[in-house]
């Protein structure tokens, strides 16, 4: 089992592989993990898949992350994997901390995690434990390295985003008015100027999904 026939059938799945690592005691990994590695949507595949899936058509709560147990759960079990979410707590997942131990993630200038490939747009679905060591490939150079401009501290309309941290209460305030319906029909401002996010390709539609769930 390699890392590349294991990044093949994540996009079979319209899932990626958005990094890894070899997990230490003090990570919060499962105790016989010896390497996690962190699924995401494949983008833009991933939501004309989603959207035309029963979890999402049949109203029910929560069905992005119900498609997404159906989905990693079952390719778990024919790698002999265990699935982990960043859902369905308390307890939580570390998810924050493992993607920053994949060298693909940091922290932005506006604290929200930016993915070397998915930029602002990162989001994770799911993740393998695995009770084997698999070779990993070095991580990329990270689009922020070269980003002299970071249009991200200052795209919130409403400064909601800064370096000093996230107002959510007027991200809110904004995104319920009608000067926020761009935010709500594109997705969030400072994660669309984000250059990395910008060739991303996740669909606008994806987004105001996203955002219709976080105002709820």
């Amino acid at each position: 089992m390699t890392y590349a026939a294991l990044f093949q059938d994540a996009c079979a799945r319209q899932l990626r592989v958005l990094g890894g690592f070899h997990p230490q005691a003090e990570d919060g990994a499962p105790a016989n993990c010896k390497t996690l590695l962190l699924l995401g949507p494949d983008e833009p595949g991933f939501w004309p898949v989603f959207s035309r899936s029963r979890e999402y058509q049949d109203g029910l709560p929560d069905p992005m992350d119900r498609w997404s147990r159906r989905v990693i759960d079952a390719w778990a079990q024919t790698l002999g994997a265990e699935p982990l979410y960043p859902f369905g707590g308390p307890p939580h997942q570390p998810f924050y901390r493992w993607a920053l131990k994949t060298g693909r993630v940091r922290a932005s200038p506006i604290n929200l995690l930016v993915h070397d490939h998915a930029g602002l747009f990162v989001s994770f679905r799911g993740a393998l434990a695995f009770d084997s060591h698999i070779a990993l490939p070095a991580a990329p150079t990270h689009p922020c390295d070269s980003c002299t401009e970071q249009p991200c501290i200052t795209a919130c309309p409403v400064s909601a985003l800064t370096p000093k941290g996230y107002d959510v209460q007027s991200c809110k305030d904004h995104l319920s008015h009608p000067l926020g319906q761009g935010c709500m029909a594109r997705g969030c401002s400072a994660r669309r100027a984000c250059p990395a996010s910008q060739s991303f390709g996740r669909l606008p539609a994806q987004s105001a999904f996203h955002m219709a769930h976080f105002l709820e």
